[in-house]
């Protein structure tokens, strides 16, 4: 297992994108109120396994201080292996990298898998924020990395 850097455009990346998106669709039921917002300054990270990307995960900058995951998906056939908690890792490495003392996150009420990853990762729920205030199926979490020694 790989986890390297890709750009938004990459193709395995807008297909990972695509797939997750679906995949939300197909777990929320059809509930209103949800949006998806493109983001185009997202840095991306692709787990590759056997020459394939597999997963994928983004971190975007809200502010100097704090950084965003966004489409952290590992497509099902490969869960169930660490693959998502992994990424997590990483991307919370090139978020202390990029200066972020803080990352946060927003995840569906329905996506028990995610909620349970990113609370036995560190990550403590806060108030909506953002994009998100307004939708009702919307939590948020977030963990402060820690200091440089």
């Amino acid at each position: 297992m790989l986890i390297e850097s890709r750009p938004a455009t990459d193709p395995e990346i807008a297909a990972l994108v695509v797939a997750q998106q679906r995949e939300l669709r197909d777990a929320d039921g059809g509930l209103d109120g949800q949006v998806t917002v493109v983001h185009t300054d997202i840095h991306y990270l692709a787990v590759v396994v056997g020459g394939r990307a597999v997963g994928c995960g983004g971190l975007q900058a809200l502010d100097a201080d704090t950084g965003e995951l966004k489409r952290m998906y590992v497509r099902p056939a490969y869960r169930g292996r660490g693959i998502a908690r992994q990424l997590l890792v990483a991307l919370e490495e090139l978020a202390f990298q990029q200066g972020h003392r803080t990352v946060c996150l927003e995840t569906g009420i329905y996506l028990p898998a995610a909620i349970g990853l990113y609370r036995s990762s560190g990550y403590e729920p806060i108030p909506v924020y953002g994009e998100y205030v307004d939708n009702p199926y919307s939590v948020c979490f977030a963990k402060r990395l820690p200091v440089a020694a």
